[in-house]
């Protein structure tokens, strides 16, 4: 019996993923990010929620060296990915963001076909020996993006051509295509109508089994839905950071609480 208590705990608790270390962001002189240490796990969608401004997309962008392509930003500290050093100057950002998968704010399909936006970074990266190999990289991506029934009879169609949500899950099939291990997305749904959102915190919701998912989001009530760990950022400070239940209904900190009952924001 005390083995069988042992083995579901152990189920429960996922590996640490992406490890963050006294990260500190800076704009210029401006301090965006303050001492963020902080766990994320494998297999698990960990929400980031605050106020605008509050340096929450700012630190997703870390994840996946985003920021290195703003001259005035600069980054110190450690982000570890399986143990890794992502700052290492050995590191090549190109490789880690295929290992690193974002999708943004707004769909950004490439003025491509639905096809070439799946095949795209397959190709450069070299993942594909032919075009039997690559097919099925497409179809198993935009399965995993649950667009495959909409746009299997069309995929020499402009990806530009479908509606915004079926843009966002091309957007993701593309993300997944590399085979990343972490999704980061940045208030993916703000742009959808209620339904495509529901149907992107489905996937995201799917999306776990395979990957560790970072979600930036403005609703409270998404994180609620969607998300195991929420971190509650506020004025450049990850202020909490713990089980989702446990955030919403029994912060800890007073400005945690503050946020989500409405108070600031």
């Amino acid at each position: 019996m005390n083995d069988m208590r042992i083995l579901e705990r152990d189920v429960e608790t996922n590996e640490v993923k992406i490890a963050a270390k006294n990260v500190q962001v800076f704009y210029g002189d401006n301090h965006a990010i303050k001492d963020v240490n902080v766990d994320i796990e494998d297999k698990t969608v960990t929400a980031f929620i605050g106020p605008s401004g509050c340096g929450k997309s700012t630190f997703l962008r870390c994840i996946n060296r985003m920021n290195d392509t703003i001259d005035v930003c600069r980054v110190q500290g450690d982000i570890l990915i399986d143990g890794e050093d992502i700052y290492d100057p050995k590191v090549d950002p190109v490789q880690l963001r295929a290992k690193v998968g974002m999708v943004f704010q707004k769909p950004n399909p490439f003025p491509k076909s639905i096809y070439d936006n799946v095949a795209y970074g397959p190709r450069i990266h070299g993942l594909s020996k032919n075009k039997g190999d690559l097919d099925d990289i497409v179809e198993k991506s935009l399965r995993r993006a649950a667009i495959w029934d909409e746009v299997k009879d069309r995929l020499n169609a402009p990806g530009t051509g479908l509606s915004g949500g079926q843009q966002q899950r091309l957007c993701i099939a593309r993300a997944v295509a590399t085979e990343p291990e972490v999704l980061l997305m940045d208030e993916p749904c703000s742009a959808l109508d209620p339904i495509a959102t529901a149907q992107v915190e489905e996937l995201i919701d799917e999306l776990r089994t395979n990957y560790s998912v970072v979600i930036v989001t403005h609703s409270m009530q998404q994180a609620a839905r969607v998300s195991q760990k929420t971190a509650f950022f506020h004025l450049g400070n990850l202020v909490e950071y713990g089980e989702t239940g446990q955030i919403f209904t029994n912060p800890v900190d007073p400005r945690t609480e503050s946020y989500i009952t409405g108070r600031i924001g």
